[in-house]
């Protein structure tokens, strides 16, 4: 089973941006589907942007327009660049190709002035 690392995460002022990245232990090349997911306090988790094997995206309403998933398959790793962050975007960021799969760490994502 492959397994994923998230990083980049950190403090940002609103407006902001971020790079976040989640390279994986293994190769990525015949994994169809990428998500990334962030979970806020007292939230569920959520799945806000997902890539497929092909390059074809989907993202959350709340962050359509303002995040871009991507993923280099050479270097098994896919990225989440966020730009126009918000104070509601602050929340523990998730990679995952399968949301029943065991979870990373994470890494956390604040959006304050």
């Amino acid at each position: 089973q492959v397994q994923f690392v998230e990083s980049g995460g950190g403090l940002v002022q609103p407006g902001g941006s971020l790079r976040l990245s989640c390279a994986a232990s293994g190769s990525i090349f015949c994994i169809y589907f990428m998500g990334w997911y962030r979970q806020a306090p007292g939230k569920q988790r959520q799945l806000v942007a997902a890539i497929t094997g092909d390059g074809n995206t989907n993202y959350a309403d709340s962050v359509k327009g303002r995040f871009t998933i991507s993923r280099d398959n050479a270097k098994n790793t896919v990225y989440l660049r966020m730009n126009s962050l918000k104070p509601e975007d602050t929340a523990v960021y998730y990679c995952n190709n399968n949301p029943f799969a065991p979870w990373g760490q994470g890494t956390q994502v604040t959006v304050s002035s």
